[in-house]
């Protein structure tokens, strides 16, 4: 069975684009066109069931169109239309440089002054040029890469230099 805490979200399954089986994904991480993966992980019904890809290709930056094996009529996918799209996080690349934010959704903040968890993050809010960690407890701290110490992908951990005051504006 696989767990939320394994994998983390890549983007969304839109409609049915053409007779053959193959469906729009809204992607917010293309990590999939990066590392090397026969499958995505998509969630039905609450549940994380694992789809090979038998191929895909970028429309645009945003919006990939995908072929998953066994899926070959529009009416079988659009079944899938509406589906969360996960990636295994043990299939994502280590290297910090590679990282990108969605694959954060999860770890401990961890304040570098005091030491301690500030918070995990629930979400990341990149609707604007600031992006912003959203907190399990309601904070939001940005994801500034100047003010980011640390970042721990065994411990699911980011130590993080907090401005001082910062933490008390969002009281």
């Amino acid at each position: 069975m696989i767990n939320k805490e394994d994998v983390f979200q890549i983007g969304r399954l839109g409609k049915a684009h053409g007779v053959k089986g193959e469906i729009t994904m809204q992607v917010d991480d293309d990590v999939f066109d990066r590392v090397d993966a026969e499958y995505l992980v998509l969630e039905i019904d609450g549940i994380l069931v694992p789809f090979f890809m038998e191929e895909y290709r970028f429309r645009s930056d945003t919006v990939a169109l995908v072929k998953f094996c066994d899926i070959d009529t529009q009416q079988r996918a659009q079944e899938l239309t509406g589906c969360d799209v996960y990636f295994p996080r043990a299939l994502a690349d280590d290297d910090d440089e590679a990282l990108s934010f969605s694959m954060l959704v999860g770890f401990d903040l961890i304040n570098a002054a005091t030491n301690l968890s500030v918070g995990r993050i629930d979400s990341i809010d990149d609707s604007t040029a600031n992006v912003l960690f959203c907190l399990d407890n309601g904070l939001l701290l940005p994801a500034n890469d100047d003010l980011l110490e640390r970042i721990d992908v065994k411990q699911r951990q980011i130590v993080m230099n907090i401005p001082e005051g910062l933490l008390d504006l969002n009281v």
